[in-house]
């Protein structure tokens, strides 16, 4: 197929293991409503050789520039990925992050992305997304690990971008156990309530300092930081409530090292768009933050839109550019 013709196709990205290994058949109805829509696509499946990443990558290389992700919020995450990863790379000639289109038919348990974006769960809804061809521009985040405090001017030890909303401290531990079950096969909304619930009961407070575009924002004890584009993550909670997927700026909450009693009071906002409201957060609007342990042992977990890329110290940086998202009209 040649590349120019590969530009108007969309590659459609299958996780086949998403949602406990339903994705396929899902995708079988949504393929039948694609083509009765006259869409035009190619179907990658995961499994075998290739992860998400790895084929969002190759076909980026090879010339795609449409992508949908059949999945959840990973493969999302992951799609993206190998897109990022691909026109950041030395072999992109000059191909820019805003050449490509992102969109998805949501398979997971999750399904966090695609609330801020408007995309339905239902599939013949998603279906019609991509159809209209409605898009929007959304910000790109790239996150950056370090080996230590003193590594930080070196490269660093690991690199992912982040299309919703990562965290670091409790945040990134509820991923890790969140991760761990999905791995035993469990699914649900309560996975993330209930990992929540055990690791404010084991909270460790952590000290750092918080630079935002070159300014300390927060310096002391703290239990997560969250830092996002989009709105909702671990199943609906919102850490970052006042955040716009298009405007440039990355949200940060910080929630200090506070009362047991205080966090009871309060944890309900996470999951009604008020947590903004709570007096005791630390919280910023910026296109750059760094998270500076106060020592190599105060090294906090890193997760990236649910995945744990590493530990702090960390960069995170809004791209100059936006990748176009479909949208089911203006947000």
């Amino acid at each position: 197929m040649e590349t120019d013709r590969k530009k108007d196709i969309w590659l459609v990205v299958v996780n086949v293991f998403a949602a406990s290994k339903k994705a396929g058949s899902v995708w079988k109805k949504a393929a039948a409503m694609l083509e009765e829509a006259g869409v035009s696509y190619k179907a990658k499946f995961t499994g075998g050789k290739y992860n998400a990443e790895e084929l969002s990558r190759k076909a980026a290389a090879a010339g795609y520039r449409k992508f949908i992700a059949v999945g959840g919020d990973g493969t999302i995450h992951d799609v993206l990925n190998g897109v990022a990863h691909y026109v950041y790379s030395s072999d992109s000639e000059g191909v820019v992050i805003s050449d490509f289109i992102l969109g998805a038919i949501p398979v997971g348990s999750g399904n966090d992305w695609v609330k801020s974006v408007g995309i339905s769960k239902d599939i013949k809804a998603a279906v019609d997304v991509i159809a209209g061809g409605n898009l929007a521009k959304q910000d790109v985040v790239r996150v950056s690990v370090f080996e230590s405090l003193s590594d930080m001017s070196s490269d660093p030890v690991a690199v992912s971008y982040m299309v919703n909303v990562g965290g670091i401290g409790l945040d990134a531990r509820v991923c890790e156990i969140v991760n761990r079950k999905k791995e035993q096969g469990r699914r649900g909304k309560q996975l993330y309530v209930s990992a929540l619930a055990y690791c404010i009961k084991h909270r460790v407070p952590i000290r750092a300092r918080i630079i935002c575009d070159g300014e300390e924002v927060f310096c002391g004890k703290y239990l997560s930081i969250a830092f996002g584009v989009g709105k909702y993550s671990g199943g609906g909670m919102r850490q970052t409530p006042l955040a716009e997927l298009g405007d440039g700026l990355l949200d940060m909450t910080v929630i200090p090292d506070i009362p047991m009693w205080t966090i009871a009071k309060e944890v309900w906002k996470l999951f009604n768009g008020k947590f903004h409201t709570v007096d005791v957060l630390t919280q910023a609007k910026c296109r750059e933050v760094l998270i500076l342990p106060s020592s190599d042992a105060d090294a906090e977990p890193v997760e990236v839109d649910g995945e744990v890329i590493g530990r702090a110290p960390a960069k995170m940086e809004v791209l100059a550019d936006q990748i176009n998202v479909l949208t089911p009209g203006l947000r």
